[in-house]
């Protein structure tokens, strides 16, 4: 079983286009994006693997945490396949993704609620620790 190298590199909204590209002149693959909510906060990850000769494979992830009032840029102009991921989160958690090659707006996942996890919807009940 082989062991990837791991690496997290923190981004901003202004360097995550950059950073991205760096992945793409790699050979990166785009593996996954993922958006959570931390607090009031939203925190994404961008996922990259590639492979180096003679080295194990690398896995890279790209961290920003942003408070969802400013759009995010799209990556679609280099990686195509983060459209779906993109519709996604702007479906799921209401955030504003701009430039996306495929934009659904709005239409990628219908829920009964509106950005059904844009706004934490946990509350703690009277009594209870």
């Amino acid at each position: 079983m082989r062991k990837e190298e791991q690496e997290t590199i923190e981004v901003t909204l202004q360097t995550l286009s950059s950073e991205v590209q760096k992945q793409k002149d790699l050979g990166s693959r785009l593996v996954q994006i993922c958006c959570a909510r931390i607090g009031e906060d939203f925190e994404l990850h961008y996922s990259f693997e590639h492979e180096a000769s003679g080295r194990p494979f690398t896995f890279t992830d790209l961290k920003f945490v942003t408070d969802g009032n400013s759009p995010i840029g799209s990556i679609t102009r280099i990686y195509f396949a983060a459209f779906g991921y993109e519709n996604e989160i702007a479906d799921l958690y209401g955030l504003k993704i701009e430039g996306n090659l495929l934009d659904f707006k709005g239409t990628f996942i219908t829920t009964s609620v509106p950005y059904p996890f844009g706004k934490p919807t946990v509350t703690k009940k009277e009594g209870t620790s």
